[in-house]
Formats: C-alpha cells, structure tokens, sequence
C-alpha cells in the first residue's frame, strides 16, 4: 500500500476535530456528537456481520438522530485503500480476511486513531471496570504500535492440532504430549489405514502455526523476540531447527495425507471431517468454519502442539494465541468519536457473549462464555486457554512485515513437501529476515 504515504495527517488530532467537539459526559465519555452520521465497514466472513448488525442497533437506541451507513465487505482491502488515499474513509472498518490493508503502512503514514481515549473509557456493561480492564492477556499488546494502540480485536484465536474426538475414543488413540508420542501414534494411524495429517497445502501458513508453536516452546520467550525483533541469526536458533527438523519428519515418513499440497482450507478440512486424516493445524475458527461440513457426533476438539523435548522452556500446556478480527478507526473519520462508542458497545460483555454464542468463537472480552453451554471444540478452546494461564504466545513478524511472513510460508512449504531440508528452510528464511532488517524503507517494531 505504498500510496498510502502521500496522504499523512496527525492520527489523534485529526480525530478530535473532525468528532464534532461534544462534551464528554459520564453517559457520554467519548463525545460523541448525537446526529453524526456513522459508517461502519464489516469483514463478511465465517462469522457474516449480524454480530455487527447487533450493535449499530444499540448505537441507534442511543443515538436515534445518527443516520448508520453498514457494509458487509468480502475484500476490505480493495475498496478501502482508495478511500483511505483519497482522505475519505469510514468512521470504523474491521480489516480482516484475505487483502486487509497494510496496518504497519496504515501506522507508518498516520491514518489511524490511537484508541487510548476508548481504552481508558468505562465499559458499557461492566460497572467500575475500564474497556482495557475487560480484555483477555495479549489484546491491547496485538493491536499497539510504536506504543500506540490503534487497533482493537474482537476475536481469541489459539491455534493447535485439530481431531476428532469420536474417531479417537473409537481407535483407542490418546492424544500425544510429546513429538516423540506423536510420531509412535502417527505409525499406528497410518497402519489402522488413515493418514495421520493433512493440511491447507495452498495455503502454508496453516502447518506454520504448529510448527512456530513448537520453536516457541523450546526456546521460550527470547526465541519469539529474537525473531520478531530482526536479530541476527534468529532463524538459526536451535529451537527452530529443532522444530522444521519434527515437521521434516513427519513429511519423511509418509506422515501427511497425500496429494494435501494441493488443496485448499476449505478441501483440506473436509477431508478431515471425512476422516480421512486424523489431525489437522488450525486457528480456533475451524469450528465456526465447518458447521454443516462436520458430520453429527464428529466431536472436534482442539489439543496444544506437541512438546519437542523435555528441555523446552515452555510447559507443554503453553499455547499460541492472539486476538484477530481487527478494527481500527481511521484518522480522517468524519466521525472518529462515534467510531470509537461503535467499538465501546461492540466490546461489551453482552455483545461478546451473543457473539459467542452464535459463532462458536471465543471472543476477546474476559468471561463472555462464563455460564454458556459451550460446543465441543469452542469448550476445547477456552480449556486450552484455561490451562495455559500466562503462557501464551505469539509472534508478530507476521503483521509486521509481510514480506518476510510470506517467505517463512512459502519455505515451510517446501520443507514438508521434502524440497528443501531443515538447514536450508533455515539458511532461506534468515536471508529473508536479513533484507527486511536491511531495508530502512521498512518501518521497524519492537518488543
């Protein structure tokens, strides 16, 4: 998005002057102007946009005079670049799914609003407590740059191996502990005549997730610094080459379904639902994205990736998870103000919990699934999180720098297609880190 660039303006500042000014009340914390017209853009993906819907609604009750404006995008990215280029964004877009915008060149050129204002507001529904106060480990951290936060996300994701329940209590398998375990249970499925794993083979960046997983695990916290601070040698790391060696493995011993290179998520994951494989890596959307795919009584289920040894730094428990479906209010939003009590009333405990409800998805607001009956993959998912407590992970290389997020996919798919060894997935992938570090036209991150 490099035409982005041109059209810098103060991120905050703008925000201000173009809210209208209100009095910020109790009732009203933010300022918001009661006839300013809102214009919310929605990512209409797996989990549609009624959730959204839901609290325009309620922003209506409270703003009868305010005229609402929605729209359910597929491709966010193509049609809000050239509004953001042209000055005129919304006053709030979700930018998410395949093609979202840049957020690193978004931060870059000032066009988005540091959300402090609506962090620091109390929340809707939960009395004494401030919205930053109501939000699950590591959300204000995924959407913060350069020590602003400028996004906000509404979805929990976690990511680990996918199976299911029924088949495994039918054969007799117990879910591994350790990759070792996981190997010695990999023979065994593939003699009772199933493939042991597949994967979105299109798409690289699903057997990624386990695979990083496992790094993280056995070098712990400075191993996922290392690499998203652009240190040198960082992708030499013992617990990296310790982690592209196991997938290496599982590739070398016929461990993945064949012909999985060439499909997609969508082929991929009915396959499994087919059990024609017996695991599968995914985020914990897979659940929502399967519904009327998966066959009654396929209990799926989502277990933490396997440790690679006992001397990893991380228990075996720890898992990777970090907040998506991102929304951002854009530094010319005419309506900045209500963008953000848009935000404020779709962060509420009763919106999250409605969200939950109807998506099979553990939402970013603390407790929104306390009392529910939960399915049996998003009760997996809030168990994993559970028993991790404070060792969860994730890295951030990826909303960084795309660049180098691509070519750590596309290595990785390589590597388990028995292209390149480990060696040289490391070797291609730090030369690829390298350029990024090297290229001042790149806006660097830290943590």
């Amino acid at each position: 998005m490099p035409a982005l660039g041109g059209c810098v303006t103060a991120g905050k500042e703008s925000g201000e002057t173009k809210a209208g000014g209100a009095e910020k009340t109790a009732e009203n914390p933010l300022g918001v102007k009661a006839d300013a017209p809102l214009e919310v853009v929605v990512f209409k993906g797996g989990y549609g946009d009624e959730y959204a819907v839901k609290a325009e609604a309620t922003y209506q009750q409270k703003y009868p005079q305010a005229k609402i404006d929605h729209k359910g995008l597929q491709k966010v990215g193509e049609a809000m670049q050239p509004r953001f280029v042209a000055g005129t964004p919304p006053d709030v877009v979700d930018n998410t799914g395949a093609g979202r915008l840049d957020i690193a060149t978004l931060v870059s050129a000032n066009q988005v609003t540091d959300l402090a204002d609506l962090l620091d507001a109390p929340s809707l529904d939960q009395p004494g407590k401030k919205v930053r106060d109501t939000l699950l480990p590591g959300v204000v951290d995924d959407g913060t740059f350069a020590g602003k936060t400028v996004a906000l996300n509404f979805t929990y994701t976690v990511w680990g191996l996918w199976y299911s329940k029924s088949l495994f209590a039918d054969r007799g398998w117990t879910y591994p502990k350790t990759w070792d375990e996981m190997v010695a249970l990999c023979a065994e499925i593939k003699k009772a005549g199933v493939a042991p794993w597949t994967y979105q083979g299109k798409y690289p960046e699903y057997i990624n997730d386990p695979l990083l997983s496992m790094a993280a695990k056995a070098g712990g916290a400075d191993l996922v610094k290392a690499v998203d601070n652009l240190q040198p040698g960082a992708w030499k790391q013992d617990g990296l080459v310790q982690a592209a060696t196991a997938f290496a493995e599982l590739a070398g011993q016929g461990y993945l379904m064949s012909g999985s290179e060439a499909l997609s998520h969508t082929e991929a994951q009915a396959a499994w639902c087919q059990k024609k494989a017996a695991f599968i890596p995914c985020g914990s959307w897979l659940e929502a994205e399967q519904k009327g795919v998966a066959p009654a009584g396929f209990d799926m289920v989502m277990g933490t990736v396997p440790a690679r040894s006992s001397s990893d730094k991380l228990p075996v428990t720890a898992v990777q998870a970090a907040s998506s479906e991102s929304f951002l209010v854009p530094a010319k939003a005419k309506n900045a103000a209500g963008g953000q009590e848009y935000l404020r009333i779709l962060f509420s405990k009763q919106s999250a919990t409605a969200f939950a409800e109807a998506n099979s998805t553990l939402p970013a607001v603390a407790g929104a699934t306390d009392g529910l009956t939960l399915s049996s993959g998003l009760g997996s998912v809030r168990d994993a999180v559970t028993a991790a407590g404070s060792d969860t992970f994730t890295y951030r290389f990826r909303t960084w720098y795309a660049p180098l997020a691509k070519a750590v996919d596309d290595a990785t798919g390589e590597l388990v297609n028995k292209r390149i060894s480990p060696a040289d997935w490391s070797t291609r992938i730090q030369k690829a880190a390298d350029a990024v570090a090297k290229d001042s036209s790149v806006t660097k991150f830290t943590r």
